[in-house]
């Protein structure tokens, strides 16, 4: 896998809009596409990421009915008609909405569940296997449960995959997913089903690799594995690498130039400092990172780039990996305030989220929200796109909500 720095892909020619394209008004997918080069458009572009608690809590505000829906679906049309009704102009398609593992590799008693995980964010159905003891299972092996807290629950790490192995054998020896485990032959017609128009952004969402080995390994575990065992924290980080850039492979090839944008998560950073150094990072993590952006660059697809936290330090390798885009913008966290961010960054990235989910959207007032949009509008367009600082969370009132995406302010 490249580690060298990457080239930003090939640009559409660069061209302000015409007072004709602003009087029509940009369609979603050219409105997006026009922040991520930091050109202007009509208006900011907006994305909405929450807590299924909150889906349900709009769709009720909203008069939204819940609509049947199965293992046949891709999307919950309920949570898409939630898009439509606040003028969202991105969506999503996922690796793990196309899992296909063989049914041999499935726990005694176990079956897939597509809609019940509460690490769906999206419209978007998600791979689980409900277990016979009410837990969960991902595609990678690793077990999960609910956890209840004040306003809802969250799905929870209880067994990683890889915990009971001592040594590289034993990794080795893992039954580790395959790419043959993923259909993606329906992604087409996914699209074609989300955006008959082509009129709006649509990224993929590939994943992740270092929360993807942790997980399996368990944090403690694999952190200790980058320290003092390299062998084993590499083994695993090229699998799980593996295993994406085939999957992304697969994704640009049968979606060709309606792929508009490629996404990948990894948190690396605290509330407070990186969770590891950038000697580490740059050893373990750049490298499958570098070979996600080199691919989707070589197709002339930007790159979006998540990390919750304390990400200020590491913002000029992001840079000079080539990354595009970056997000979610945790300002209460990321180590510079946003002017800053904006002066040093704005010429090399656009900017994703930034909307504060931890005080300002559960706790503060429908007016203080429009005030904090207006805000981060001014100061990072263009090059904006506007969404908030992580998942909208279960204690958020809805007109909080519905204040941050009043079309007016954008």
């Amino acid at each position: 896998m490249s580690t060298q720095p990457q080239q930003k892909p090939d640009e559409r020619p660069k061209a302000e809009p015409t007072l004709r394209d602003l009087a029509r008004g940009l369609d979603s997918r050219e409105r997006v596409a026009r922040a991520i080069r930091s050109e202007a458009a009509d208006r900011t572009p907006v994305d909405f990421l929450a807590v299924p608690e909150v889906w349900a809590k709009l769709q009720r505000r909203l008069g939204i009915g819940t609509r049947r829906i199965d293992g046949a679906h891709f999307f919950d049309p309920s949570w898409e008609a939630v898009l439509a009704e606040l003028h969202v102009d991105c969506r999503v398609v996922s690796y793990d909405m196309f899992c296909s593992p063989p049914q041999k590799t499935f726990p005694p008693g176990s079956a897939i569940d597509w809609w019940g995980s509460l690490s769906r964010s999206t419209p978007n159905r998600m791979f689980r296997l409900r277990l016979v003891d009410g837990g969960w299972q991902d595609v990678w092996g690793n077990r999960y449960r609910n956890s209840p807290h004040g306003s809802g629950a969250y799905e929870e790490l209880d067994r990683p995959a890889l915990a009971e192995c001592s040594s590289l054998a034993d990794i080795q020896g893992f039954g580790w997913p395959h790419a043959d485990w993923w259909d993606l032959s329906a992604i087409p017609c996914c699209v074609e089903q989300l955006d008959q128009g082509q009129r709006r952004h649509i990224r993929f969402r590939v994943g992740s690799v270092f929360e993807t080995a942790w997980h399996m390994r368990g944090m403690e575990a694999f952190l200790l594995d980058m320290a003092m065992q390299p062998d084993i924290a590499h083994y695993i980080l090229e699998r799980i690498a593996e295993i994406h850039l085939c999957n992304t492979k697969a994704v640009m090839g049968l979606l060709g130039d309606r792929l508009d944008m490629l996404y990948f998560y990894d948190d690396v950073a605290s509330q407070t400092s990186l969770l590891l150094s950038k000697d580490m990072w740059r050893e373990y993590v750049r490298p499958p990172h570098a070979a996600l952006v080199e691919l989707a660059h070589s197709r002339g697809i930007p790159v979006m780039y998540h990390c919750d936290g304390a990400l200020y330090p590491l913002l000029p390798d992001l840079v000079e990996l080539g990354i595009d885009v970056i997000n979610p913008i945790q300002l209460d966290a990321i180590g510079a305030p946003p002017e800053k961010l904006k002066a040093e960054f704005g010429d090399s990235l656009a900017f994703h989220g930034g909307l504060d989910i931890m005080q300002l959207l559960p706790h503060g007032t429908p007016d203080e929200v429009r005030a904090e949009v207006r805000r981060l509008i001014d100061l990072f367009s263009p090059g904006y796109i506007l969404c908030s600082s992580h998942h909208v969370q279960a204690d958020t009132p809805v007109e909080n909500i519905l204040a941050a995406y009043e079309t007016s302010l954008r």
